[in-house]
Formats: structure tokens, sequence, C-alpha cells
């Protein structure tokens, strides 16, 4: 399916703020002003990049930037994800994140502390490669239906929709891994690793165990993810224009990524606390095998639901900011075209002005 989208949208010309070239080719026929400016806003030179905007190596190596961005960081912040699952399904043992802690290792050493990076790693892996390269996909595509204009006026909605659109798939990916990883990490004695926990969960439950969360993973991800991709883009945009004192295209590459970890930072914040209530039912569905979303959730609370946010808190933001931070240097890193910030279209000037 996702290479069918890119086959059938890969020559299609993207109207939101960033415009289609190729490296070394030369137009075949003249290029309206329009076009023209569009490009410099979208690339200061064309043999600057590696390939074209909208092109299958462009979204190839957005992928993989995600599988980068997703996959590292996560498994980099096992120890806290592992605390704070342990702390949602059992707040009477892990009173707080310090406290988790003192007892995790106190029970299980050091070693304990990574209970679960196998399933992480792959797992968000596969995520990233879903979340970030078919964000780039559906964003384009709507663009393209949208037009020029409306994208500019409804680019908060475009962010929302081509974002929910990716984490859709994304946790399908993800799913499996999810469920094993909680598995190991929230109940004691199941298994230690990956290898004795897949097969056990499947002898035991059959598939239906690795998508049995996969309902309340959307309820999860999907707010977390249209949250995260549209509170990045907006705060980048008011970054530039109210907080840098110089233009974006005046900034070095370096100066770019910290305004990319800062923003990342910021909507890491708004991720965690939107999507915690379902992240806590999502880890005691996949402790308890024969829990329903709606009897999670009644065992958990009203306050329940809220266990564990401030250790929440500082994995996502720390996490957000370190995936935008990657993915933005791995496009860095192949020359991508990176396009700044959306800016109003001539013709809708033009039209406001003409009012």
């Amino acid at each position: 399916m996702v290479k069918t989208l890119l086959e059938a949208f890969e020559n299609k010309p993207n109207p939101f703020n960033a415009p289609k070239f190729e490296v070394g080719c030369t137009p075949c026929e003249p290029m309206k002003e329009t076009q023209i400016s569009r490009r410099i806003g979208a690339a200061s030179a064309s043999d600057e990049y590696s390939c074209e905007f909208g092109s299958t190596k462009y979204y190839t190596i957005c992928g993989f930037g995600g599988i980068l961005s997703c996959g590292l960081t996560h498994t980099a912040l096992v120890p806290l994800d592992l605390v704070k699952c342990r702390i949602q399904v059992d707040p009477q043992k892990y009173k707080n994140i310090f406290h988790g802690f003192k007892v995790t290792l106190a029970e299980d050493g050091v070693r304990g502390l990574a209970k679960g990076w196998a399933p992480t790693f792959i797992g968000y892996s596969m995520q990233g490669l879903c979340k970030f390269g078919l964000y780039e996909v559906f964003k384009n595509i709507y663009s393209g239906v949208l037009g020029e204009e409306k994208s500019y006026l409804w680019r908060t909605s475009l962010y929302l929709a081509a974002s929910a659109s990716a984490e859709f798939f994304a946790d399908i990916a993800l799913a499996p891994m999810e469920a094993c990883k909680v598995r190991i990490q929230t109940q004691p004695g199941f298994a230690n690793t990956l290898r004795e926990a897949f097969p056990k969960m499947k002898a035991a439950e059959g598939m239906s165990a690795f998508y049995k969360g996969l309902v309340p993973l959307w309820l999860r991800q999907i707010p977390y993810t249209m949250m995260k991709f549209a509170c990045f883009e907006r705060t980048v945009e008011a970054l530039y224009k109210f907080v840098v004192p110089k233009p974006r295209a005046d900034c070095n590459k370096t100066e770019q990524l910290v305004v990319t970890f800062v923003a990342g930072y910021i909507a890491g914040v708004f991720c965690a606390i939107v999507s915690h209530p379902a992240d806590s039912v999502v880890s005691l569905l996949n402790k308890d095998s024969g829990s329903t979303p709606l009897q999670a959730l009644k065992k958990l609370g009203p306050k329940g639901v809220w266990k564990g946010l401030f250790a929440r808190i500082i994995m996502i933001g720390t996490l957000t900011a370190l995936q935008w931070f990657i993915y933005d240097s791995v496009k860095v890193y192949f020359k991508l075209p990176r396009p700044p910030p959306p800016e109003m279209p001539a013709s809708l000037k033009a039209k406001l002005n003409a009012q």
C-alpha cells in the first residue's frame, strides 16, 4: 500500500511551500515568477541537495531517519520507561519515580533496568519508519489535494491529519513488540528476554496476545503523534517569528538544529499530558492478560490514570526533542531539501490586499 502511494504521488507537484526540483535538471520551459520564488523559499540551490523533494529516495531517507530517531531514543530511555510502567500498574509498590528506581535496583540490580530493551528497539524502529516516513507522504498528498492557499490557511489541520494517518499504520507495526515489552517489564518471572516472551505469549493466547492492546495503543499514540507533529511544526514557526533574532535562511545548520531541539521538547511536554491516560491503560492491559480496556480503565480510576505522569513528562519531553533532533540531523547529513516554515502564498496576499 505504501509503495503504491509513493508511486502514485511521486511526480505530483507539492503546493505546500515545498516545490519539487531535480538535481542537475534544466527546466524544459520558462518558469513563472511565483515558481522561482517558491523554489528559493524551499532551498537556496538545487546542487546542494541529494534528491528531489517528494521523490522515493526522499521518503526512504525520511523513513530511515524515523528508524534512528525512534529506535535509538526509546531504547536509551528503557530504564525510565520500565519504572514508569511499574508505577502505572503497581502504584502501591512503586510509589514514585525515585522510589521506583530504588525498588527496582534492590530487587533486580542494574541489569534489571534494561529489561525490555530488545522489543523496545525493534518495535519503535518499525514505528519510527512508518511514523516519520508516512507523515511526509501524507502531508504531501493532503497538501496536493487542498492546494497552496488552503494548505497554508489550514496548515494545523493538515499536520494533524497527516500525523494521524501515519500513526494509524505505525501502531500496527509497533503493537506486537509493545505487548512483549510491557509483559517483560511488569510481570515478574514471566520472561527476561524477547526470545522467551514472544513464544510464551503466542502459545498461551495466540496472535491475539500481540494485538489486544492495539485499540488502546491507537488511543494513546494517535493523539500523542498529532500533538507531536502539529505542536512541533507550529512551535518552529513561532520560534523563528518571535524568538530567533534572524531569519531561518540566515541561521547555520547548527542553529537550526538547536531550534529543532527546543521545539521538540516543548511539543513533547504537551504530548505526554495528552496521551498519558491511554498509556496507563495500555500498560495495565498488557500486564493483566485477561483484562479489557474498559476493565483496565475502571481498575485504574480517575486518579490512577495519571500515575507516573511526572516520569512520562521527563521521558517524553527528552525523547521527543531528541527524536526531532536526530530526524532533522539525518536530513542535513543526507542533504535532503528542508523547506522553511510556511509563508503566506503570493496569490493569497494579493486576494487579501484586494479586499
